[in-house]
């Protein structure tokens, strides 16, 4: 609430402490639609959202300025004629002050940071979804800075609003001519959930402190690395990430990525132990300036089940249309526990087919 209130008056600073055309206001929108069909013949699965969003830019003095975010999230998704989903809330509202070393944002906004783009073990506060066409991203209440002592370093904070309760963190950017690194850390001294897509749990902790590290090198091919250690009284993670990348030189460059992830969980209480490792690759691409191809499989190792998803892109000035092909395992191969986590999507499992519709204005 009180960053709401604080919102709307930085929103009637700028438009009133000069003239309203001396600021820059632009109200822009995403509207998307899109059908699933599966191949047993069930319901189609439509949807239908919009994002409309307001930003507010103001020049200051002194090559500083001030400017705001305002987007607003409706959606919809219906399982035949049944209304499944009826999400309708606040996407973006965020309020920032920068200047040529230093930017502090407040509001609901995104924190994302480490190279890697499918197995991500530093997607602390994020949902990155490659396979998302919309390329949108879940975002958290948060006072953040970043500052930059020089082109080669930056360093962030952040006070995040985690669960109805106050936590804090930071991050260390370097840039060298051998790569680029980062160490980031996040402290919760209070109750709360951790949730891991790759996972798929939700659990209980005590106070928990995180610690990460990554690297990304580009060169004759992209290389990079994730660390990330969760510790707390009931669980402890340690989670890994290598990834690679390279564009092999045939028609107009096809895009390779690999990665592999190994994540080690334990109940201290317990004394319980489970390891997990999984593999995605990745391979794009472009034909011509509008159209892409694109392949995104994935597998979980130790339990041999694998995602995969097929996507064709035609990419206009003002519009894109969307064919996905997913081939998912299906429902009997996941346990009853692990059901209760899966999306509730009919693309979740087995064969299914998407049109998706995306226009932007």
């Amino acid at each position: 609430m009180f960053i709401h209130r604080l919102l709307i008056c930085c929103i009637f600073f700028m438009i009133n402490s000069e003239n309203l055309f001396s600021q820059s206001l632009s109200i822009k929108g995403q509207l998307w639609l899109s059908g699933v069909i599966k191949n047993e013949g069930a319901p189609v699965e439509s949807n239908i959202g919009y994002l409309p969003t307001l930003s507010l830019f103001k020049n200051l003095n002194n090559n500083k300025f001030l400017d705001l975010e305002c987007s607003y999230q409706l959606n919809k998704i219906y399982n035949g004629d049944s209304l499944m989903i009826d999400h309708n809330d606040f996407y973006r509202y965020w309020v920032r002050y920068s200047t040529d070393k230093l930017e502090a944002r407040l509001g609901l906004q995104k924190i994302v940071f480490g190279p890697s783009q499918v197995l991500s073990s530093l997607s602390w506060f994020d949902s990155i979804d490659l396979q998302d066409p919309k390329e949108q991203v879940n975002g958290v209440e948060a006072l953040r800075f970043r500052w930059y002592p020089s082109n080669l370093l930056s360093i962030w904070t952040w006070i995040i609003n985690e669960d109805d309760n106050i936590s804090f963190g930071g991050r260390g950017e370097f840039s060298s001519n051998i790569g680029e690194w980062g160490l980031s850390w996040h402290n919760n001294s209070k109750g709360s959930y951790f949730s891991s897509g790759d996972l798929g749990n939700a659990i209980p902790l005590d106070s928990y402190f995180r610690i990460g590290s990554d690297y990304r090198y580009d060169g004759f091919m992209g290389f990079w690395n994730e660390n990330s250690f969760l510790s707390s009284k009931n669980f402890e993670l340690l989670m890994s990430t290598l990834g690679a990348d390279y564009t092999l030189p045939i028609f107009n460059g096809i895009l390779i990525m690999g990665e592999y992830m190994s994540s080690y969980q334990q109940f201290p209480l317990l004394d319980e132990k489970e390891h997990q490792t999984s593999m995605a690759v990745m391979a794009s691409l472009p034909m011509g300036m509008i159209h892409q191809l694109m392949f995104i499989s994935s597998i979980e190792l130790k339990k041999n089940r694998n995602y995969n998803h097929l996507r064709w892109s035609s990419t206009y000035d003002d519009y894109s249309i969307n064919f996905i092909i997913f081939k998912n395992p299906e429902i009997n191969e996941f346990d009853e526990f692990e059901k209760s986590f899966l999306p509730n999507s009919i693309s979740a499992n087995g064969l299914s087919f998407q049109i998706m519709f995306i226009y932007n204005h």
